[in-house]
């Protein structure tokens, strides 16, 4: 696996989420901080049409979407797999609430992972977001990724007159490259 960054193709992907971001009308987006999700952090820093909103915890980018949904605007949460099981308690408020909550999720924990904090939720993050009732789709390379975040924002946002819904892109890490952990000795 390589790094991120690794192709000129593999770098693109960001820059075509943010297109799609502001296609669909996005004018939130809330993130913790997040190393493969550093690019598009930026460009949405610099859009004078988004608002991104750095967070100390996932679960408050879901009381963001509920927010935004309320004021009639779009939001997306950007993270990382582990963080995951920090939003579980708020996705249940999504759930019996119906609104709309799209994730934008970096993988961790997958084939050739080197950090073994990852691994557990990394494994588990598409089987607990499903348990949630949240949509989870794949995203297994660069080109990928932008359609799937297009087709999780229309499907969460534009439910066909059937309740709005918790939708998640997983960004697998065959996309985002794979980041070495380094063992600090005593």
């Amino acid at each position: 696996m390589s790094e991120p960054g690794a192709s000129s193709h593999v770098a693109n992907w960001p820059d075509r989420v943010h297109r799609a971001l502001s296609l669909a009308g996005v004018t939130q987006v809330a993130y913790v901080p997040d190393a493969g999700h550093k690019h598009l952090i930026d460009l949405c820093h610099a859009d004078p049409t988004m608002r991104a909103v750095p967070l100390t915890s996932e679960e408050e980018g879901v009381g963001l979407s509920a927010g935004a949904w309320l004021g009639g605007a779009k939001s997306v949460l950007l993270m990382q797999s582990s963080g995951v099981g920090n939003v579980v308690n708020a996705l249940a408020m999504a759930r019996e609430c119906h609104f709309p909550v799209v994730m934008i999720v970096t993988m961790r924990g997958e084939e050739g992972e080197t950090n073994p904090w990852q691994v557990p939720m990394g494994q588990a993050a598409a089987i607990v977001l499903e348990a949630m009732g949240v949509e989870a789709r794949r995203a297994e390379a660069p080109e990928g990724v932008a359609p799937a975040v297009e087709m999780a924002i229309a499907s969460a946002y534009n439910a066909n007159g059937r309740e709005e819904r918790a939708v998640a892109v997983l960004i697998s890490q065959t996309v985002i490259g794979v980041k070495h952990f380094v063992e600090v000795a005593d």
